[in-house]
């Protein structure tokens, strides 16, 4: 679409066709939830601008693309991430994983990264609600009850799915009443 093509002209060829596909998936996606032909332009902090009464959030690797809308109604905060089913790098462990979350690693070898995509996905739920920024470690992860704690205290529930080559989180909050 053309606010789209636009507001990506700078962009390298690679980040053109990621963020593109991700659109793609949110606009059928939305098309479910009544919003056809939509157009998803990026918005001042670089995040997508969705139509009136919907929330949602966009992610992306060199290989795969993923989206996650809802209504607002149902919906108070919405952050999805994806990465490739690796290893995290043991020099990013420390960077990534509090004390707490270390313990319960075990030998799973995805378990660094897994934790690395839920908290992606937790930052782009709460990034919007409180505007301040947060390090891995603002973040605890409790991956057997798919529960996140950021610092301020907010509790933010947690989907994860795993593949052979991708690991997807789905952070949110649901609507107050």
């Amino acid at each position: 679409m053309k606010e789209e093509v636009q507001a990506f002209a700078t962009s390298v060829v690679k980040v053109q066709r990621a963020s593109g596909a991700a659109r793609i998936v949110a606009r059928q996606l939305l098309t479910q939830l009544g919003h056809p032909d939509c157009s998803l332009p990026k918005g001042v902090s670089g995040a997508p601008v969705w139509p009136a009464g919907v929330i949602g959030s966009l992610a992306h690797d060199a290989r795969v693309a993923v989206a996650a809308v809802g209504m607002r109604a149902n919906v108070g905060a919405l952050g999805i991430d994806v990465e490739p089913a690796e290893c995290l790098p043991s020099e990013l462990l420390d960077l990534v994983a509090t004390p707490q979350e270390r313990l319960k690693l075990g030998d799973d070898p995805y378990r660094g990264r897994l934790l690395f995509v839920a908290k992606e996905a937790v930052y782009k739920a709460v990034h919007p609600l409180d505007q301040i920024f947060l390090e891995h470690h603002d973040v605890e992860i409790n991956l057997a009850e798919r529960k996140a704690v950021v610092r301020n205290g907010r509790v933010v529930e947690l989907r994860l799915s795993t593949s052979a080559q991708h690991l997807v989180a789905l952070a949110f909050l649901r609507a107050r009443p």
